[in-house]
């Protein structure tokens, strides 16, 4: 048996299954529903309503993803 059958094959970059978005995808999905969570909860022991809570937070991520009107 030689040396190389021995060891295992080295996948090059160009040769990867998943893309890095495809393998951070799962962990970013998981972060943005415990960030969710964790937003709701406090809103409504703030005392706010579950409704007002969850449009708060679709307001405040509609504002992030707008671009910045620069001021002229």
């Amino acid at each position: 048996m030689s040396m190389s059958a021995a060891r295992p094959a080295i996948t090059p970059p160009n040769d990867h299954v998943l893309t890095v978005q495809e393998a951070l995808e799962p962990l970013f999905m998981a972060l943005e529903e415990e960030a969710e969570v964790k937003m709701i909860a406090a809103a409504i022991k703030a005392g706010w309503p579950l409704e007002e809570a969850v449009a708060a937070i679709d307001e405040l991520r509609r504002n992030e993803l707008l671009p910045v009107a620069s001021s002229h």
